[in-house]
């Protein structure tokens, strides 16, 4: 198995063109050519993460947080980000981060966060846009089911939990061939009149160069005709934060209580209790302040999240309970979550979990 092996079907749940702008996701250090020799996962790859893959004979360490994030202007071992490159790039360690591409998915880390709950009817609390193209595209009635079947295949027509979804219109096209033109129907120099479907799916736009591989290669016509569409649409099932439903609601401090018992967390800091119950909750992974206004334009009854500094509890304002559970701890569950992936695709395949506990913060 190769490296590449590992990281695309990573990148095939949590594709890197989801992450946000800033971030750096994606192969930090190695080869993707490189045999793998075993997995090591964690959410920090660490200066003793990498100690831990070299002793256990893991040449891929799979993290949460990219190591490096901005540019690395020295590499001289002056700060641990250094250290680590250094010495990663010394024993042949390669280094992938899903970061924000991993939190912007649905059963990413923040579903993942919403299961220790128990939280049912969830959705993306701020769904993304401009993520989805359309393609049109015109083939002779007996070549549309092939070509439609190429087009899902490759990955269109999905949309929320349907899939080959598509809208189809009959229409005559015309052509003339000229010199030089092999003709799949119809002759050179003269005009073609032609029974034809017009397709229209809907596709991710990562995917934009493979479908229109597929629409190439199923299509007959030695020239085909299609458009490409950017939308504007949301969409739903790509986006920041979650919210749902707790089974039953609960008292505000019991709730508190539950939170910090199935976050392992030392200190839940938060707001003022408005003396409601609490049943609807957002929450989402990592540093989430930047989402308190959706969750309370949602309705939401709690927040979950971390990294709130001390002016932005204010802005609860006696709305929402806001509980700051810790990064670590918010984001802790990913390794599970990395688990999942790699051993639902690869059965006989075992990743290590890494036993170094990154937190940097302790309570004392």
């Amino acid at each position: 198995m190769k490296i590449r092996d590992i990281t695309n079907a990573i990148a095939a749940f949590a594709p890197l063109q989801y992450q946000e702008s800033y971030d750096n996701a994606g192969l930090l250090f190695g080869n993707a050519g490189w045999e793998v020799t075993g997995v090591l996962l964690t959410l920090d790859a660490t200066e003793a993460v990498i100690e831990e893959a070299i002793e256990k004979g893991c040449n891929l360490v799979v993290a949460h947080h990219p190591i490096v994030f901005g540019g690395l202007k020295k590499i001289n071992g002056s700060n641990y980000v250094e250290r680590v490159a250094i010495k990663a790039i010394k024993n042949d360690i390669a280094v992938y981060a899903a970061h924000t591409n991993l939190d912007n998915v649905r059963n990413g880390v923040s579903d993942i966060m919403a299961s220790k709950l128990q939280l049912t009817d969830c959705r993306v609390l701020d769904p993304k846009r401009e993520l989805l193209g359309k393609l049109y595209t015109f083939v002779p009635h007996a070549q549309a089911e092939q070509v439609l079947n190429a087009l899902f295949t490759a990955g269109a027509g999905h949309i929320g939990n349907y899939s080959e979804a598509s809208f189809n219109v009959t229409g005559t096209g015309t052509y003339k061939a000229e010199e030089g033109a092999q003709p799949y129907i119809g002759q050179v120099g003269q005009r073609h009149l032609e029974p034809e479907t017009k397709l229209e799916v809907i596709f991710p736009l990562y995917l934009e160069s493979r479908v229109i591989q597929a629409l190439l290669e199923s299509h007959p016509y030695e020239e085909v005709a299609y458009d490409v569409v950017k939308l504007g649409n949301v969409n739903k099932e790509v986006g920041s934060g979650l919210i749902g439903n707790l089974p039953q609601p609960m008292d505000e401090l019991a709730f508190l209580q539950l939170v910090k018992e199935q976050f392992h967390t030392g200190c839940v800091r938060y707001t003022p209790l408005r003396g409601k119950p609490i049943q609807k909750v957002a929450l989402c992974g990592g540093a989430g302040s930047y989402l308190l206004k959706k969750a309370m334009a949602a309705g939401a009854d709690a927040y979950i999240s971390a990294d709130f500094k001390y002016h932005e509890f204010f802005d609860a304002d006696n709305q929402i309970v806001i509980a700051d559970v810790g990064h670590f701890e918010s984001e802790q569950f990913t390794v599970e979550l990395f688990y999942h992936i790699l051993t639902e695709k690869f059965r006989n395949f075992a990743p290590l979990k890494s036993t170094i506990r990154t937190n940097p913060v302790n309570y004392l």
